[in-house]
């Protein structure tokens, strides 16, 4: 059966030139970015795994917050070109791409949106638990996530560090952003008024199925209820039994299977363990097919 790996991540070479030259101190902050998997694609292509497909998004290096907002618009646009040109010359081993958005240029954002539809492999985009230093949840971005839930078009949230904080770390820090973000978009009550709004939430989720019992009784009901329209994926490098709580608490039908590759377990990812993971479960047939493959065609709206 085709597994497709809705969280993988590139720096493609267009793009990762011309955002080093602008701010070359990335790869300080986040020596990730120089994984050679994230731009090299002929060894991309020699460490893919067979009946997976990936679904592509660009690592953490936003345009926004670098350049102003139509220099942003405009480095976005490119970005987003290479990528599914990427995708549309490589469909043997990519199912479709993750856009990017300028935040700082939310005119440009809703154009961008606007023309979705028009671009053949595009299934979403991208939104950061933090954005501009201000939360997600933040009013200046809800015309974006509101553009999006009407059009039914899903978003990715991935972590980002907040700055304000001296001690981030890759270990537990984003797994806190994400919560975090998960919880602000709740309270704003995002759901409340779009109710198939769609939000895709990296490492499953993080610490909410962890603490199902604080939300379901410190949140209002409704809001507790919220909690659990998140979608999440399976990148947390294996590790079934926490996997189990995260099927548990968001519902089979609410997990995508993704692994974060390359990133995670040298030198290609963590594709093979959390294959491995998800099949230990022994979940019954119908439910594991889902994770890997129906439920994110479902969320796209395309046939099995």
């Amino acid at each position: 059966m085709e597994k497709i790996d809705v969280f993988a991540h590139v720096l493609l070479p267009q793009f990762k030139d011309a955002i080093l030259k602008i701010a070359p101190s990335i790869p300080e902050k986040m020596p990730f970015v120089q994984h050679p998997l994230l731009a090299n694609m002929e060894a991309r292509r020699q460490a893919a795994q067979d009946h997976v497909k990936q679904v592509l998004s660009y690592v953490n290096t936003n345009p926004e917050d670098y350049l102003e907002a139509e220099q942003a618009a405009m480095m976005v646009q490119s970005a987003n070109q290479e990528l599914l040109d990427l995708v549309a010359a490589n469909q043997d081993i990519f199912y479709g791409a993750v856009l990017m958005l300028p935040m700082n240029n939310i005119p440009a954002c809703l154009k961008i949106i606007e023309s979705f539809a028009n671009q053949k492999y595009a299934l979403g985009f991208q939104i950061f638990t933090r954005q501009l230093g201000k939360s997600i949840a933040d009013p200046t971005f809800a015309p974006v996530i509101e553009s999006c839930a009407q059009k039914a078009i899903p978003l990715w949230l991935h972590p980002v560090f907040d700055e304000r904080k001296p001690d981030n770390n890759i270990i537990f820090s984003w797994e806190y952003e994400q919560t975090q973000a998960m919880l602000q978009l709740v309270q704003a009550g995002y759901f409340q008024k779009y109710p198939d709004l769609k939000i895709i939430v990296h490492h499953a989720g993080a610490m909410a199925p962890y603490f199902a019992g604080r939300i379901n009784h410190i949140l209002a009901p409704e809001l507790a209820q919220d909690f659990r329209k998140f979608y999440v994926d399976t990148a947390l490098l294996g590790n079934s039994k926490a996997l189990e709580l995260a099927i548990d608490y968001f519902g089979h039908d609410h997990v995508l299977f993704g692994t974060d590759a390359p990133l995670g377990i040298a030198p290609a990812g963590a594709t093979k363990e959390i294959i491995q993971a998800i099949t230990q479960m022994k979940l019954p047939e119908s439910a594991t097919a889902d994770i890997f493959q129906k439920n994110f065609l479902r969320l796209i709206g395309r046939k099995e």
